[in-house]
């Protein structure tokens, strides 16, 4: 029984979607321009920029006087809103679990927010387990994550695939622990020269059949 550790943002569940969702109707509750949406999509830059650096960039811009906090938790509550499980992803991760596979989500992020998106869209259900970065003080591409998540699981991180959309958080921390991954391109191209996915496909439905095939 491997394990099968998949990242949870852009992997398991969609997260652009919601924060374009979100950061439309904010924009339109303060009186923005539309177009103002590309700045706020660069700014938080698919996630990747500090939830507190995102708040005091839409404070700056817009001089607004909410607490920073307030939009910190603004943003966390509206993207959870907004996120959906996908029932065929629900599916693949069972079939997935059928064939022998143990899912186990390795996302970074904070523990509330992250936590919360698993169980209010049940993919909790679908899941041996999890682990946060926030809740065991290491990040992705950090070996020693991955290795929390298989004694999370209780099983050896040998034998084990990594599913993500990140080539340096999910395939560098891949490849720093020697393990085969598949890529979610999601559009790009792979840049990196240093390492390289096993498999390159568009989604996790397609990722999960090449583990399985693999």
């Amino acid at each position: 029984m491997p394990l099968l550790l998949l990242d949870l943002d852009n992997t398991l569940l969609d997260r652009a979607g919601p924060f374009r969702t979100w950061a439309q109707g904010f924009l339109d509750e303060i009186g923005a321009p539309e177009s103002d949406i590309d700045w706020l999509l660069s700014v938080d830059a698919d996630g990747l920029t500090n939830r507190w650096d995102v708040a005091d960039a839409i404070r700056d811009r817009y001089r607004l006087r909410i607490p920073s906090i307030d939009l910190v938790e603004a943003l966390h509550e509206g993207v959870v809103e907004y996120t959906r499980l996908d029932p065929l992803i629900a599916c693949a991760l069972r079939i997935a679990d059928d064939a022998g596979w143990v899912p186990v989500a390795v996302t970074n992020g904070t523990e509330r927010l992250q936590e919360m998106k698993i169980r209010r869209t049940g993919l909790d259900r679908y899941l041996a387990d999890w682990v946060i970065s926030e809740e065991v003080g290491v990040s992705k591409p950090n070996p020693r994550i991955f290795a929390l998540a298989a004694e999370r699981a209780r099983m050896r991180l040998r034998g084990a695939w990594m599913v993500g959309d990140s080539p340096e958080a999910d395939i560098g921390g891949a490849a720093a622990v020697g393990l085969p991954s598949v890529w979610l391109h999601r559009g790009r191209r792979w840049m990196e020269r240093r390492y390289a996915p096993t498999k390159t496909v568009d989604g996790l439905i397609a990722a999960v059949a090449t583990v399985l095939a693999a």
